[in-house]
């Protein structure tokens, strides 16, 4: 767009953006505010949608009625990259998308005909055919207010069950091996802002210079946080970089990071001098000089360093993010420390991130006192 914000849209075959998809997608990311890559999720699944309804023959705006069909059609039709138009599915076959791809999907396509229903496109029937209205039984007790009292919600009448799949922690002698195999002061930087700080990937791309606060004192930048630490601030980034957290937050870092900043520093002083753009992490190595690192890059750089150090898996970012978390609860850390730190809103946001090391679960086990050694101490 004219203003630099970018988001993806969908197309007919004459490369005209199809006006309904492109008002909701215009809508997400600009009204809700959502990620440039948010559009392009739902982009792609909008797309299918569309493409579902075309080649069977339905008007989209009242097709939510067979969306049991949609979810087949879904789980073994390729894409138009795959060689094979049909499948035919069988005994044994391999679906082509996953349970956990087609909920991805549906959750965009909910979203898309209930915009169309606001924007009197769709009739306004269609949500009862992709909603059921549900009460607040099922949902966390955070989740549930303070009212005390049943509240309606809508839920989802289409969706799959998902198997739980939970995301493993990197250890600390995985981190030691992929901060061995670094190659410049750079990515150890990286490597540290992942495991020792907790900061997602597009978190990571999106520090500006400006962002780094490393002096004990930092009034003379007009700021009057104590110690070292971070800004993590959400913004529009020239390389794609988002943070997810909507409010900006203060993130507190330990000696090694500051030494592993300032060891980069002098790295990219003899490599740019006073050039280069306001990005903390740019490319050093290869071209364009200078400019910003992407997210992707820094997934590309954890799996290479992964390899590169034998470790048997790739340790991805996500990984390195619940080892920061899991080590701050093992070092004597709250939650509420953990969700401060993780950036989180919902309280109970950070479970997910917590590994209890086994020699801090085998001693909460010892610290249970036996009812028989209790019984005898009584009994003297």
């Amino acid at each position: 767009m004219p203003s630099g914000t970018r988001y993806w849209t969908v197309v007919d075959d004459e490369l005209v953006a199809v006006r309904d998809a492109d008002r909701f997608l215009r809508e997400v990311r600009l009204a809700r505010g959502r990620a440039e890559t948010t559009t392009k999720a739902y982009a792609e699944a909008v797309t299918l949608f569309l493409r579902w309804c075309a080649s069977t023959g339905r008007d989209w705006p009242t097709a939510a009625r067979d969306m049991g069909l949609f979810m087949l059609w879904l789980r073994w039709t390729p894409g138009n990259n795959s060689g094979a138009r049909v499948v035919v599915p069988g005994p044994g076959g391999k679906p082509v998308r996953g349970d956990s791809r087609i909920n991805a999907v549906l959750t965009a396509v909910r979203m898309f005909l209930a915009h169309a229903v606001v924007d009197k496109v769709a009739p306004a029937w269609i949500l009862e055919q992709i909603y059921e209205l549900g009460d607040d039984r099922d949902l966390p007790a955070e989740a549930r207010g303070e009212s005390g009292g049943m509240r309606y919600r809508l839920r989802a009448r289409h969706r799959l069950q998902e198997p739980e799949t939970e995301v493993d922690r990197a250890s600390d002698e995985e981190i030691v091996a992929m901060l061995r195999a670094c190659r410049s002061a750079r990515d150890r930087l990286v490597v540290l802002l992942l495991s020792r700080v907790g900061l997602r990937p597009g978190q990571v791309a999106g520090l500006h210079r400006c962002d780094v606060h490393l002096l004990m004192d930092s009034r003379g930048l007009t700021c009057d946080v104590e110690g070292a630490h971070l800004h993590v601030v959400r913004r529009q980034n020239a390389n794609g970089a988002w943070s997810k957290s909507r409010k900006p937050w203060v993130m507190p870092v330990d000696f090694l990071v500051v030494q592993a900043a300032d060891q980069y520093v002098l790295e990219r002083y003899e490599r740019l001098g006073e050039g280069g753009s306001d990005f903390l992490l740019v490319n050093l190595f290869r071209p364009p000089y200078g400019s910003p690192m992407t997210t992707d890059a820094i997934g590309d750089l954890c799996e290479a360093l992964s390899r590169r150090s034998g470790l048997g898996r790739r340790v991805g970012p996500r990984m390195c993010r619940h080892a920061m978390a899991s080590n701050v609860v093992d070092a004597g850390g709250s939650l509420d420390e953990v969700q401060a730190l993780l950036g989180h809103k919902n309280p109970a946001s950070p479970r997910p991130y917590l590994h209890p090391a086994s020699d801090r679960l085998r001693a909460a086990v010892d610290r249970v006192p036996s009812p028989r050694l209790a019984g005898e101490g009584e009994a003297r």
